[in-house]
């Protein structure tokens, strides 16, 4: 049974039909070690099996960091213990399976919420999110070369998707940070403020998210990101599940009813 009071690593809550989930590891810049990787994974299954989440946001916790990635400290006494498998790309076969960066079965929008350093697998969940609302103290990198390890949790292929291929080759090639100036500069978030705007910035957003029709915005959502490598005849004529539910859905006559009789839409998510 999912229970987030049992949870150490990760904080979830749900406030009407946003759910909140943070990183909670502050005193170690909530690097991510097995146990919090155990948690997410309850957590993403729970947003989407709850019919009332329509939208979730992911932070860290505390002004420092969203998250600097993997814990190196766990994985090095794990190494030595030869208790970790040899890295490889995607998370098959390790705790938490499958995480976020290679779980695509997801159908809710994701924001990401950032202060402070995105590193490693901390930069990678945010690549996997939706939306990504950054402070002006925020730090984009994948330092994993310097340290002998790749940025196997789709760094190395969500990044070349996002902005320019060589630009993104030269931060996977040196670990260079990307500064929440350059990140806005190269289309990798969609707004940057002051810390102290950072959550007003986020409700502004949810809020127009959840003006509109949830099973109209998962729509959206999974038809930019599953038509991006298509041909545009190829993207007009695929399949996408999720605008198959929206199109016979309850809310698909909602709108243009609550149009016509000039009153606002009573969306009901199914």
């Amino acid at each position: 049974m999912f229970d987030p009071n049992s949870f150490t690593r990760v904080r979830y809550e749900v406030d009407g039909h946003v759910a909140r989930v943070t990183l909670n590891r502050p005193d170690v810049l909530n690097a991510m070690d097995i146990r919090m990787h155990e948690e997410l994974l309850e957590i993403w299954n729970e947003i989407e099996r709850d019919g009332e989440v329509w939208v979730a946001v992911v932070a860290g916790a505390g002004d420092r960091a969203f998250s600097v990635g993997q814990d190196l400290k766990e994985l090095a006494r794990r190494n030595a213990d030869k208790e970790s498998p040899i890295s490889t790309f995607g998370s098959v076969g390790k705790p938490g399976a499958p995480r976020l960066t290679d779980r695509f079965d997801l159908t809710k929008p994701l924001i990401a919420q950032v202060r402070g350093y995105a590193l490693g697998g901390g930069f990678e969940l945010v690549l996997a999110c939706d939306l990504v609302i950054a402070a002006n103290d925020a730090q984009f990198a994948l330092p994993e070369v310097k340290l002998g390890l790749i940025a196997g949790a789709g760094g190395l292929f969500r990044l070349p998707r996002q902005i320019p291929p060589r630009i993104a080759l030269g931060y996977a090639l040196t670990g260079r940070i990307i500064s929440a100036a350059q990140a806005a500069a190269w289309g990798l978030v969609n707004e940057v403020v002051v810390p102290e705007s950072l959550e007003e910035c986020t409700q502004a957003w949810l809020a127009d998210i959840l003006a509109a029709a949830p099973l109209a915005v998962r729509a959206a959502r999974q038809a930019v990101w599953r038509s991006l490598d298509k041909p545009l005849p190829e993207a007009f004529v695929a399949e996408y599940s999720c605008e198959q539910r929206r199109s016979n859905s309850a809310d698909a006559v909602e709108g243009p009813a609550a149009f016509a009789a000039k009153r606002p839409p009573r969306w009901q998510g199914r």
